[in-house]
């Protein structure tokens, strides 16, 4: 009974992965290896063609940031479905709802508001990252908590979406309640990519607006711009804390090789002491090791 105990305890402790061949066994312990020589909190979750799994530090709560806008769309998604709501409806974007003190393209181009379709907004939001229109969006589908539910009814559960941007924005401290494990947000990934969630259309323009993601190309995507791959992610960059630690950078998307195989890639990066380049630079090194891993003959 106790060598069954042990056993228990050893699998819950060793870090997650299918052993499919020794590249896992590598992988994880090349990148294991790399973010402990740096001065940040790195979260690392991979999941290959939707089975093979490798997760890095997986088991700390990583401030989201603007990546919870990837789970925003998904819940704006359900939202039209259910309302029989076409992504190209219009709203009407007042000047009162565009705040000064906030990352908006959106308010920047049009100062004044106007009329703007859900398609649009999600644009704004998936593409460049806008505070603005994300909190639009919340208004329209009935806020933070509404997308929380949604996506644990997708069967995902160790993640947090509690607070609007201006909520963030008004306290930083709030940014660390909107909280996930980067295998969680993995697993939200690999739903938009392999589920039927909703209507085709819809899900289909989540999935190109994350291909034609305009943010972060210093991230996941750096190492990969020369490569015959096709790149989705949603990146999300934190402000400095009290102890003038960056509180999040982050990039989550998926790589599709053209032999047909397909990953999913997390990097998390928490309360880091580097650099923006620095802290940039760790996520394209992970991203750089994952795709040689995957690439390079056996």
């Amino acid at each position: 009974m106790k060598t069954n105990c042990l056993i228990l305890l050893l699998f819950i402790l060793l870090p997650t992965y299918v052993l499919a061949d020794n590249r896992f066994q590598e992988l994880y312990a090349n990148i294991h290896q790399f973010i402990s020589q740096q001065k940040a909190e790195v979260g690392v979750a991979i999941i290959v063609d939707g089975k093979d799994t490798v997760t890095v530090e997986n088991n700390r709560h990583y401030p989201l940031m603007s990546v919870f806008k990837l789970h925003q769309a998904l819940a704006v998604g359900d939202y039209c479905t259910k309302h029989h709501i076409s992504f190209d409806t219009l709203l009407t974007v007042n000047k009162a709802d565009l705040l000064p003190n906030t990352y908006s393209p959106l308010r920047d181009q049009h100062p004044h508001g106007g009329k703007f379709s859900l398609k649009q907004l999600m644009e704004y939001t998936l593409h460049l990252s806008d505070n603005n229109a994300c909190d639009i969006l919340f208004k329209l589908t009935g806020g933070p908590a509404e997308t929380d539910r949604y996506i644990r009814s997708l069967g995902v559960n160790d993640f947090s979406i509690q607070y609007t941007e201006d909520d963030m924005h008004r306290d930083l401290n709030r940014s660390y309640e909107n909280w996930s494990t980067p295998l969680a947000t993995a697993e939200v990934i690999e739903a938009l990519l392999t589920r039927t969630l909703f209507d085709k259309p819809h899900q289909e323009f989540i999935k190109e607006a994350l291909v034609t993601c305009q943010t972060g190309t210093n991230r996941i995507v750096r190492p990969l711009q020369e490569k015959n791959v096709t790149v989705g992610h949603k990146t999300g960059t934190g402000d400095y804390n009290a102890s003038g630690q960056l509180m999040a950078i982050n990039d989550a998307g998926f790589v599709q090789l053209p032999n047909g195989h397909r990953y999913t890639l997390v990097v998390f990066v928490k309360d880091s002491q580097e650099s923006m380049e620095h802290t940039e630079a760790i996520i394209a090194q992970i991203s750089d090791m994952v795709y040689q891993a995957f690439t390079k003959p056996r």
